[in-house]
């Protein structure tokens, strides 16, 4: 009885052993089947941009000064805003760049004078011709202006106490606006030229007593040309279009930005009188909200009269600016 008991016993615990080593494989091959969990993959992003603002004040005070002077205040801004796309073959790179700058002096009857004043927008849109492709094929648009009147040779009105000058230029008088196409050359990521053979523009000029200066047809032929109101308010040109841009940085401390744009009209003079644009920025970052900056723009646009004559355009500005970043996101 106690040899059958042990049989009995042994066979019981084989069959339970048989029984839980089955169970443990059927298990493992169940969960072998079971999918690993997906990683939740990161959206791509097409978009990236950045803003920037930047400030900058001065004052002088003066009290018993014996070399004498103008007790002034002075102030500038400025906002730089990128967003750019892109995906795949595509891109689209947009630019907003604003300026403006003033000094007020209250020994000089609250003279209010402008400093600097810039608009400028471009847009480009771009498809490469090949993944590994250096060369993309473009639509660009841009527009140039300023906020407000400049003027010159200021004169004080002592009955009313009122300042007066001769007006130079105002919002939209002059207003440069084009769209060109062409194809884009970018052997680098710090410069790219871009060449349009067909480029069309309107110079805008809607005060009257500019209209002149600035290159606008009289509206007919015969009428007065002292009359500042029988002149168009736009002038259209079509042409070439040669931009190219350079920039490079140091360690992001010290950056180096240059953009030169020559034009040329055909329906006028074509290649003889060109148009000129170069635009020179430098920026040292001092420190973390504070950046020296040097700008100096240089303009030769031969339907532009100054005195009466065509002249080289060139202002330089230099600023102590605190600058702050407000949105940089990729």
């Amino acid at each position: 009885m106690c040899v059958l008991a042990g049989l009995v016993c042994a066979c019981t615990l084989a069959y339970s052993q048989d029984d839980v080593q089955k169970a443990t494989a059927e298990a493992a091959a169940a969960l072998s089947r079971i999918p690993e969990a997906e990683q939740e993959e990161e959206q791509p992003r097409y978009w990236t941009s950045s803003s920037q603002f930047d400030l900058g004040m001065s004052n002088t005070s003066l009290w018993n000064w014996a070399a004498g002077g103008y007790n002034t205040l002075a102030a500038n801004g400025g906002l730089d805003a990128k967003a750019d796309y892109a995906k795949d073959l595509l891109s689209w790179k947009n630019r907003l760049q604003l300026q403006y700058g003033f000094f007020w002096s209250a020994d000089k009857k609250n003279l209010m004078q402008k400093s600097n004043d810039v608009i400028y927008l471009e847009s480009r849109l771009a498809f490469k011709t090949a993944n590994s492709s250096k060369w993309n094929y473009t639509a660009s648009f841009d527009f140039r202006s300023q906020f407000s009147n400049s003027y010159d040779t200021y004169t004080l009105d002592e009955a009313t106490q009122t300042w007066s000058g001769t007006l130079k230029s105002g919002f939209l008088s002059p207003a440069y606006t084009n769209i060109a196409l062409g194809m884009e050359w970018t052997p680098t990521d710090w410069f790219n030229v871009n060449i349009a053979p067909l480029t069309g523009g309107f110079t805008i000029c809607t005060i009257d007593e500019l209209k002149k200066n600035y290159g606008m047809k009289l509206i007919e032929v015969g009428l007065d040309p002292a009359v500042g109101s029988n002149y168009r308010d736009a002038l259209f040109q079509f042409g070439a279009q040669i931009k190219m841009n350079f920039k490079t940085s140091v360690n992001d401390v010290f950056t180096y930005e240059t953009q030169l744009v020559l034009f040329t009209d055909y329906l006028d003079k074509p290649f003889r009188h060109n148009r000129v644009n170069w635009d020179n920025k430098f920026s040292w970052q001092v420190a973390k909200y504070l950046k020296l900056s040097l700008n100096t723009w240089l303009i030769y646009d031969p339907i532009v009269l100054i005195d009466g004559i065509q002249r080289v355009q060139f202002k330089e500005s230099f600023t102590i600016n605190f600058t702050y970043t407000i949105a940089n996101r990729k």
